[in-house]
């Protein structure tokens, strides 16, 4: 299609708002506000060393709340999402991997009716060695009590399961920024036009395959897997001459956004499951603006998007900052690992303390 006649990411916008005539277009707003800070930190990520936004924050590095070492960039693409979209009125409050807390709104500015929850700058651990990284956002409704008194946010306020988000989506920052976003009527991906600085549409109604010959995994924690991971990668390995009785490739780029988009446009799964490693920990990755983002567009487009254990989006946070294990991509894939979790749980035998003839027997 000529690019003078691909809709622009607005008229997109307004296309899906005319599906309720009732909406007040603060949402398609508030997108836009996203995409302007997209388009920010894609200019910042391609100035690279020429820019001054490389390196770490301090001598050392400062750390965030995950305890990991933030880079200039990461605070800089925060900074972008946070001034771009305080200002309008659409936002209750907001919330990042990279605060600690819920980010109020400026008493100078109105308060509105949503939530906005991102990762201003996943997979900035690989910016130095020029591989794709993006930002990843979700958008969820406030509670009607903050909407109705006006009050400051609290953590409470963004615990909620994933499927009550109302819009989400990422931006890739590779050799072509794209804008991938779902407003719960599938998922379309925008690219954004350097010469207009206009996202433009270029990938409609984008569907994941239900069935694939790619995993991506990062293989050199195998030794903390759990046994259904080992039994799906070892059958993935074996290849045709396995119990699958067909070749697989493995990719890992260690950037959950390029994965999610390679998944998006070609089929796949993505693996970062729990694991042993840390066993305090329920999984790596954040649910609420890492997980839930993905998993509602991975869901969208036909995929599927689970724990291992039960699908993600069903799942009720229980502090802002709550890791998990991800398992997403073709459908018949993902469904393959959650029945291999469950068999497994099925055959562990139960815990002799608690057994008829245990030590707390009647």
């Amino acid at each position: 299609m000529p690019l003078s006649r691909r809709s622009t990411l607005t008229q997109y916008l307004i296309e899906q708002r005319r599906r309720f005539p009732q909406a007040s277009g603060e949402l398609n707003a508030l997108i836009l506000d996203v995409s302007i800070a997209c388009k920010g930190i894609a200019r910042a990520v391609a100035f690279g060393e020429l820019g001054d936004t490389m390196g770490m924050v301090a001598d050392g590095g400062a750390v965030n709340v995950q305890g990991e070492v933030q880079k200039k960039l990461d605070v800089v693409s925060n900074e972008m999402f946070v001034r771009t979209a305080e200002w309008s009125g659409h936002l209750a409050g907001m919330a990042s991997e990279e605060m600690a807390q819920p980010y109020q709104i400026p008493e100078s500015y109105p308060r509105g009716k949503y939530l906005l929850v991102f990762d201003p700058l996943d997979g900035s651990g690989n910016i130095d060695v020029n591989v794709s990284v993006g930002s990843i956002f979700s958008i969820l409704r406030a509670p009607q009590d903050v909407i109705d008194s006006g009050r400051d946010v609290v953590e409470a306020d963004f615990l909620q399961p994933g499927s009550t988000q109302v819009a989400a989506g990422y931006a890739l920052y590779g050799p072509t920024t794209m804008l991938v976003l779902s407003v719960g009527n599938g998922v379309a991906g925008f690219t954004l036009d350097p010469n207009l600085g206009e996202f433009k549409l270029t990938h409609a109604d984008i569907r994941v395959p239900e069935d694939t010959r790619e995993f991506a995994i990062n293989s050199s924690n195998s030794r903390f897997w759990e046994q259904p991971v080992t039994r799906y990668v070892d059958e993935c390995l074996a290849g045709r001459t396995g119990t699958r009785g067909k070749d697989f490739n493995m990719r890992w780029i260690a950037s959950m956004v390029a994965e999610a988009h390679r998944i998006l446009m070609r089929g796949g799964v993505f693996l970062y499951p729990r694991d042993n490693k840390d066993p305090a920990l329920a999984g790596r990755l954040r649910l609420l603006y890492e997980a839930n983002p993905i998993g509602f567009v991975m869901e969208q487009a036909g995929g599927r998007a689970s724990t291992g254990r039960q699908p993600v989006l069903g799942v009720t946070p229980g502090s802002l900052h709550q890791r998990i294990g991800l398992v997403f991509g073709s459908r018949h894939e993902v469904e393959r690992i959650e029945r291999y979790h469950h068999d497994t749980a099925r055959r562990e035998p139960p815990n002799p303390l608690f057994a008829e003839r245990g030590l707390f027997r009647d």
